[in-house]
């Protein structure tokens, strides 16, 4: 069924188009054109106006030759850097880029699989269910597009979106994530003639960080500062440092316990930080943004999206492993919004990386997996 070289060029195509994050006016162009071509119609919400982005999310419904409550498809357009002059190559059945920047494999693979599966629909005539294709934007910078899709638009209450690495990967349950952003403000002073006149921002951050939890707390949770910035010059204490970090859980409670830890620990340090100069009092401070990055997901494990992708890899004999993750993704906020989504591995490797791959095989293997997902819908 499955076309190997039709999907081989579908994802050379797609690829050679670069599509940063915000930046995916060309990608969209393309895909409004391609969708239509397979007789999809399409809507779009006003998420690009709303986030900054040069593209809304796209939504396309396609007709369905049978009842049945439709079925949700979806990938991300949008690439991480670097993405300028993307130029795909093909070897030994491998497509890498020529290496100065991502290939993009990471999500265009979805997008080249669900055209793929689309094509083969028609030129079989297998009969399906409505389906809606939702090809977001920004979801490489904090899942902007799906945060910001309007779901008015859509009917379909379970789906999959195809966005994670390997081939027999499904994933049913992502932590959610707290993001923070720290500014620590102390007191600049010159390092070489009065020291003792200044409060030094990096050192305030260096004992915080000495004293969290990072990494891998338990098999649940999660903890990284991942952004110092701060300083002026050798011979200056450093006024203001910025830290930036996440935390990461399965489990809201520990999500939440760890997230206030940490940030207490900042809280302590900085008001431990107090000097006098010339009879004034001089206090440290600091400023605090935490956001709910994206909420948890979990799909239960005798979900009915769960039980069609089983008997559809039964059906294609293909290899299937149900687990956990430990990143967000659109689904996560997909199941926010009632509609029971789970992600599927679509052969890439590598990602956010020059050394980003995906071997054309392993995209035939899940266009095939798409394939009977639907058809049995």
């Amino acid at each position: 069924m499955i076309n190997p070289e039709r999907i081989s060029c579908e994802f050379a195509r797609q690829a050679a188009i670069e599509s940063p994050s915000f930046k995916e006016a060309a990608i969209a162009d393309y895909l409004r054109q391609r969708f239509t071509q397979l007789g999809a119609t399409l809507v779009e919400d006003s998420a690009g106006e709303q986030i900054g982005s040069q593209s809304n999310n796209l939504i396309f419904h396609i007709q369905g030759s049978k009842p049945g409550a439709p079925l949700l498809l979806s990938a991300h357009m949008d690439t991480v850097s670097p993405a300028e002059g993307v130029e795909p190559v093909l070897a030994d059945g491998v497509f890498r880029s020529a290496g100065h920047t991502i290939l993009g494999a990471d999500d265009k693979a979805g997008i080249a699989e669900i055209i793929e599966a689309l094509e083969v629909l028609r030129e079989q005539k297998i009969e399906h269910v409505p389906l809606e294709v939702v090809i977001t934007v920004c979801e490489e910078v904090g899942l902007l597009g799906a945060k910001h899709l309007d779901y008015s638009l859509l009917k379909a209450k379970r789906g999959i979106a195809l966005d994670t690495t390997g081939i027999s990967d499904v994933i049913h349950k992502a932590p959610a994530a707290n993001r923070f952003t720290v500014e620590i403000t102390g007191q600049e002073a010159h390092a070489g003639v009065v020291p003792e006149n200044g409060i030094s921002a990096i050192v305030i951050a260096a004992r915080a960080i000495a004293r969290m939890q990072l990494g891998r707390i338990d098999e649940e949770t999660t903890a990284n500062i991942g952004v110092i910035r701060g300083g002026q010059a050798t011979n200056i204490i450093p006024r203001q440092t910025i830290l930036e970090g996440e935390v990461r859980s399965h489990n809201p409670h520990k999500l939440q316990e760890l997230t206030q830890q940490i940030i207490g620990l900042i809280e302590e340090e900085v008001a431990r930080e107090q000097i006098t100069v010339d009879g004034a009092q001089i206090r440290a401070t600091m400023t605090l943004d935490l956001r709910d990055e994206y909420p948890s997901m979990h799909v239960d494990l005798d979900a009915d999206i769960l039980a069609l992708i089983a008997e559809a890899a039964k059906a294609s004999d293909f290899p299937l492993q149900i687990k956990a993750a430990g990143g967000g993704s659109d689904a996560n906020i997909f199941n926010g919004q009632g509609i029971q989504c789970v992600i599927v591995g679509t052969g890439m490797n590598k990602v956010h990386s020059v050394e980003e791959e995906v071997r054309v095989e392993d995209m035939v293997q899940i266009a095939r997996l798409v394939v009977e997902i639907i058809r049995r819908a």
